[in-house]
């Protein structure tokens, strides 16, 4: 409850930090803000080029398939990769003033998750022009469902993003070793392919053990199937937002008092 209230004392530094984060991301480029929406538009083309003509795949739309998975995939990923470094990467604000530490991973994670919901306005027109020239269709009321998983993903990933940049700082490979687990977690979760690819099934259950198969499938019932997720698929995915949360809070709160020594 402590730290609840200086998070809360401190709300105007975490603004002020996200703002920061969101105007300096593309600052000096020419498209500036506009690479928001490229990048991920990109990766979409990548992929669907790959999966539909190279490595043909027999899931239809597989565009809305795909990208309706991808964009929460890439606002995790950068949310671990970059959150490990955040506490490194403000030395100095650490070293020099005080102020819960908490703030600087939660403002990282929080910059990305307002990149991502800007990137949702891409999948609305997607999904839009879906139903208009295709037999998709919406379900309004799964869509009142999709606060629910945004929110679980950010604790999810605010979370991780506590847990390793608070072992970062005494262990910097670790930024290093995260950019290779999230290469190889994009195929242990089914972002590319269906869950259902997978024949065995108890190797298919293992699969439930990665917290982001549980969201990926909450979000794809939603947008691609235009159904309510599955009430079990909800709630083990907060299970383990929940449980990412307290154990990095946790971890976090052991280490962050050491940190202006390491530095």
């Amino acid at each position: 409850m402590t730290t609840i209230k200086e998070l809360y004392d401190y709300r105007e530094m975490i603004f002020s930090l996200v703002r920061k984060d969101l105007r300096g991301r593309y600052k000096g480029s020419v498209l500036g803000f506009l690479w928001t929406f490229i990048n991920p538009l990109f990766q979409l083309i990548v992929y669907t080029i790959a999966f539909s003509f190279i490595l043909k795949s027999p899931i239809e739309k597989y565009y809305l398939y795909l990208f309706v998975a991808l964009v929460p995939w890439i606002f995790f990923s950068a949310s671990i990769q970059g959150g490990a470094n955040s506490i490194n990467a403000a030395k100095n604000l650490v070293t020099k003033i005080y102020f819960p530490r908490e703030v600087i991973p939660i403002s990282y994670v929080t910059s990305c998750f307002v990149n991502m919901l800007l990137t949702f306005i891409i999948i609305f027109i997607v999904l839009a022009f879906s139903v208009v020239f295709s037999d998709v269709q919406i379900n309004f009321i799964a869509l009142l469902t999709l606060p629910v998983i945004w929110v679980v993903e950010y604790v999810m990933a605010l979370g991780l993003a506590l847990l390793f940049s608070a072992v970062t700082v005494f262990f910097r490979d670790m930024e290093h070793i995260l950019g290779i687990i999230t290469m190889a977690w994009i195929y242990l979760t089914p972002v590319l392919y269906p869950i259902e690819t997978i024949q065995n099934e108890r190797i298919r259950k293992l699969f439930y053990i990665n917290p982001m198969t549980s969201v990926i499938e909450a979000y794809r019932d939603v947008l691609y199937y235009a159904r309510v997720p599955k009430f079990s698929t909800l709630m083990i995915a907060v299970a383990f937002g929940i449980i990412m949360l307290v154990l990095g809070e946790f971890v976090f709160s052991k280490l962050k008092r050491h940190f202006a020594e390491v530095m």
